[in-house]
C-alpha cells in the first residue's frame, strides 16, 4: 500500500507548475473564443489579450484547490482525447433533447409525463459527479436536482417512460458517465 502511494506521489506536480498548467489552458481557450475579433483584419486587439492574461491568472490563483484533485489527469493527453469524444458525444444528445423537448411542445396533445427519478452513479469522484450532473442539467428535458453523497442523482425528467431504477439510469445518465469516468476517474 505504501509504495502505491509512493508511486502515485511521484507524479504529483507542484503547485506552481499546475496554476501554470491552468493558466496556459484557461488563456488558450480564452484566445480561442476571442481570436477573430476585429471584423477588418481578423487580428486579436492589445485590450483582448491583456483581459485573457488577467482573466486566466486570477482563474489559476482561485481554482487552484478545485483543480489539484487528480491533477495529473487534467494534463494527460488521453483525459484531452475522451474531452474532444464526449464533446460530440454530449453535442448530438442536446440536440437530440432539444427537438425532443420542442417536438413535445409543439404537438398539440403536449405528450409529456413529468417525474422525478433517482438513479445511482457509477462515478466515484466528486469531479466525475459534478460534470455528470451539469450535463444531465445542459441537456434539454432533464434536470438534475440533487447528487447525494453516495452517487444518488434526483433527476427531473420531462417524460418518464420507466420506474425502473437501472433502466431510467441507463436512459439518462449511462449514456454520459462512460465518457465522463474516462476523463475524471
Amino acid at each position: 500500500m505504501d509504495e502505491m502511494k509512493a508511486s502515485s506521489s511521484t507524479y504529483e506536480l507542484k503547485p506552481w507548475v499546475q496554476r501554470l498548467v491552468l493558466f496556459a489552458v484557461c488563456f488558450v481557450f480564452w484566445l480561442a473564443l476571442v481570436w477573430p475579433v476585429s471584423p477588418v483584419d481578423g487580428q486579436l486587439l492589445p485590450g483582448d489579450i491583456a483581459a485573457g492574461l488577467f482573466v486566466s491568472a486570477f482563474v489559476a490563483m482561485v481554482m487552484k484547490e478545485m483543480v489539484r484533485v487528480n491533477f495529473i489527469r487534467f494534463v494527460n493527453p488521453r483525459s484531452w482525447f475522451w474531452i474532444f469524444v464526449y464533446l460530440f458525444v454530449f453535442s448530438y444528445y442536446v440536440l437530440k433533447g432539444g427537438l425532443d423537448v420542442a417536438y413535445r411542445v409543439l404537438h398539440p396533445a403536449m405528450p409529456i409525463k413529468p417525474g422525478i427519478v433517482k438513479v445511482r452513479s457509477v462515478l466515484k469522484t466528486e469531479t466525475g459527479r459534478t460534470m455528470l450532473a451539469n450535463s444531465i442539467t445542459l441537456t434539454p428535458g432533464t434536470l438534475t436536482i440533487e447528487v447525494t453523497e453516495d452517487g444518488i442523482f434526483y433527476i427531473h425528467w420531462l417524460f418518464v417512460n420507466t420506474l425502473d431504477e437501472e433502466e431510467a439510469a441507463k436512459q439518462v445518465l449511462r449514456r454520459f458517465e462512460w465518457f465522463i469516468g474516462r476523463i475524471f476517474e
